[in-house]
């Protein structure tokens, strides 16, 4: 293995994009739904007008160029190529940061947040609060190389990163994640290999709570049961097929744009804020933006298969290290404080978002740069 950090920027061939638009003019379309709403999935008349505006109006090529204004690298880790940005802050006193995506999102869903939080003063805020930001492609997703071999779940993740941060010097760093990326945090600052100085969550994945506690359950308490339990039963179904099927999954994903946009697309109304179709609370083009990383690499299948390695015991180890919590209230789960402070043995901070849900770098970008300062300005390196 070579710890050597490759340049890396983003250049799609002219073919791969010609490609797509000759898929999306030959669509097969399904029968439209028998309801009105998204209680089967995502419409046929929303997926149509999406594929519509993908097909005439949207331009890869804008992404591309708002990509490669950052410095992206490749580094080899346990035979797998990590992609990753690197956006050093000109402030002297900056802090080094990772930060990790989930599924179905990617990197583009920090895109808002870069600048606020790397270079503070020129969006009015103060130089105390800059970080180096530090933001990989998950294994299998995105520019991201895929394993050729199982084995690759979260704690592989989490010591990756480890070895990562080092390989650019910074021998002490934070960690923040949202899905997948606050569950590989979690675990990093689990496994707590002395490089860690503290982490932020706004994905806060805890073990079951006490008998005491769901003898008593709070108001709060019950309607996060409540939501969650909504969620098994009518929302948790992707996530089913990607932990025991991911390469059957895969065929439609690989072949179908559509396929592929319509299975991302359909969680961003799902699971942000009271939204009746995605670009209520999301520009499409963004939305498009992240559907791209997915459909230019090829990703369907690979980054599926994160839910076969970690899914079937998700890893509650207890955390010992500084940590801090945000809340966002159309999160999936929403434990309590109560229910956190079981696995995370050092919380420093707690927060309770007034609004936003599972995309919250996203959807509210100055609410999450808010969360993330106030996270981290209460810890030291």
């Amino acid at each position: 293995m070579s710890d050597e950090i490759r340049d890396f920027s983003v250049d799609i061939p002219k073919t791969a994009l010609d490609d797509l638009e000759i898929r999306l003019r030959h669509v097969r379309w399904p029968d439209p739904e028998p309801v009105d709403d998204w209680s089967q999935g995502i419409p046929l008349d929303y997926v149509k007008t999406v594929v519509e505006h993908w097909r005439t109006s949207y331009d890869w090529r804008r992404c591309q160029d708002e990509l490669n204004q950052y410095d992206h690298h490749l580094t080899e880790i346990d035979g797998v190529d990590i992609h990753f940005m690197h956006i050093r802050s000109p402030e002297a006193n900056a802090r080094p940061v990772i930060m990790t995506h989930g599924w179905p999102g990617s990197i583009i869903e920090f895109m808002d947040v870069i600048g606020p939080l790397t270079d503070p003063v020129a969006f009015g805020g103060e130089a105390k609060d800059a970080y180096h930001l530090v933001i990989p492609t998950l294994p299998g997703f995105g520019f991201s190389g895929k394993p050729v071999a199982t084995g690759w779940g979260m704690e592989k993740i989490a010591r990756a990163w480890d070895v990562l941060m080092a390989r650019l010097g910074y021998d002490r760093y934070f960690a923040q994640g949202g899905d997948w990326g606050g569950m590989v945090t979690s675990v990093i600052g689990a496994q707590n290999l002395g490089h860690c100085a503290g982490i932020h969550v706004n994905f806060v994945v805890t073990g079951p709570p006490s008998d005491e506690m769901m003898a008593n359950p709070t108001p709060q308490e019950q309607a996060a049961l409540a939501r969650y339990m909504d969620y098994q039963s009518q929302g948790s179904g992707y996530a089913e097929i990607q932990r025991t099927r991911p390469q059957t999954l895969g065929y439609g994903l690989a072949d179908s744009p559509v396929g592929q946009m319509a299975w991302i697309m359909e969680k961003f109304q799902g699971w942000s804020d009271d939204a009746k179709a995605p670009d209520d609370n999301f520009d499409c083009d963004r939305l498009l933006d992240n559907v791209m990383i997915y459909w230019l690499n090829n990703a369907g299948a690979s980054s599926a298969r994160l839910y076969r390695e970690s899914f079937g015991s998700i890893n509650i180890d207890p955390v010992d290290i500084p940590s801090g919590c945000s809340i966002f209230p159309n999160e999936i789960v929403t434990p309590s404080r109560r229910w956190a402070e079981q696995r995370f043995k050092d919380l420093r901070y707690w927060g309770e978002a007034e609004q936003g849900g599972h995309f919250a770098a996203m959807e509210v970008p100055e609410l999450f740069v808010q969360e993330v300062r106030s996270c981290f300005g209460a810890m030291e390196l």
